[in-house]
């Protein structure tokens, strides 16, 4: 029998999100119904919410989140009625091309739930990367249900599904960045952060923080950043430089995704350094470089994909890095707000103001 839930919707290109009450079904085959305790408010929900994305509204946004398994459709034994999970936007098939090559990071079929969430009168709901959880409850892919350290908070953990995860891989993991090594990373929000705490946590020796705002900057300190560069008035190529013994930074990582960074990050490099893009470029944007410099400069221009993590690897491990005090990420929640405060935080995201807004249920 279907739950009436209230869950925020984007019913329309641009218009401000709604509180309505929507329908959830009981898991099938594969399935899991989560009673969703928090969920992230992240860049990506806005960009769905203004049709960045694709256009296959109505949505049910919201996607970086932690609950408890209500319950379990049939062929589900991994999972069961009480366990504590964070929610992956990516669940490995197991048997597309990527994952028989060992690569399941990389699946080309990731799963989703089956049956539709919809509206009250049947109109089917595309959920945000195939979750939706600014929701009282919703429906996944048991794959997409991580299960985790219940003592764990759950505002702090959901951030792991999305944005946490995707900085930290981006360094760990594709930019493998390894003892000793020194890492500059433009863009200090939700996504840099988590960059520089995983470049931390493994090891390197010189962290340089890259915006041009001076309270993220300060902010990136919390997080593990040594070095600190307002690019504002400042050319930050230079500044990475001058920090590196005028050399460049070992892996320099992009974490807000425009032409301009990109250059900035691709010149910041040392010879045979490795440039990781994690931020999200918008469809229309080109970047053009020399073709002698990508040639003679050498090293590696990777796209990191949610951080190239698994997350039922992963997930788990970031959040014991937590528990034990290893990783803060009681520091990315700037606040908690309720259901129908979601459209006032992307007001507060894009004028900077905030890491991270989560909504508390």
């Amino acid at each position: 029998m279907p739950h009436e839930v209230h869950a925020v919707v984007a019913a329309k290109q641009g218009a401000p999100v709604e509180l309505q009450t929507i329908l959830v079904p009981d898991p099938g085959p594969g399935d899991v119904l989560v009673a969703v305790q928090a969920c992230g408010v992240c860049h990506t929900d806005l960009h769905y919410r203004d049709g960045a994305i694709n256009d296959e509204f109505p949505f049910l946004l919201g996607h970086e989140a932690a609950g408890v398994i209500e319950a379990v459709g049939p062929g589900v034994t991994d999972l069961a009625p009480g366990d504590f999970v964070v929610l992956a936007w990516r669940a490995p098939c197991g048997s597309c091309r990527s994952c028989r090559r060992g690569r399941p990071w990389y699946c080309f079929d990731s799963r989703n739930a089956a049956q539709p969430m919809t509206l009250l009168d049947g109109t089917p709901l595309s959920p945000a990367l195939g979750i939706g959880a600014f929701a009282e409850k919703t429906l996944v892919a048991a794959g997409q249900a991580v299960k985790v350290d219940p003592h764990a908070r759950p505002e702090a953990a959901g951030l792991i599904g999305c944005g946490v995860m995707a900085g930290y891989g981006a360094a760990v993991h594709t930019g493998a960045v390894g003892s000793g090594d020194t890492v500059a990373v433009i863009g200090c929000g939700g996504v840099g952060n988590a960059a520089i705490a995983g470049a931390s946590v493994a090891g390197a020796r010189r962290i340089i923080a890259v915006d041009i705002d001076d309270r993220k900057l300060d902010g990136a300190t919390r997080f593990g950043a040594t070095h600190t560069v307002n690019s504002r008035g400042t050319d930050p190529v230079e500044a990475v430089r001058g920090l590196t013994g005028g050399h460049g930074a070992d892996v320099v990582i992009d974490a807000v995704g425009r032409p301009e960074t990109y250059r900035q990050a691709f010149s910041m490099r040392d010879l045979a350094g490795t440039l990781v893009q994690v931020g999200v470029p918008e469809p229309d944007m080109r970047i053009e470089l020399p073709l002698l410099d990508l040639f003679s400069r050498g090293g590696a221009l990777k796209s990191s994909w949610y951080g190239d993590c698994l997350p039922s690897r992963d997930f788990p491990v970031l959040i014991d890095r937590y528990l034990s005090g290893r990783l803060d990420l009681d520091g990315f929640v700037t606040e908690t707000i309720a259901l129908d405060e979601v459209e006032s935080a992307f007001d507060k995201m894009r004028d900077g103001s905030v890491l991270r807004s989560v909504v508390v249920l």
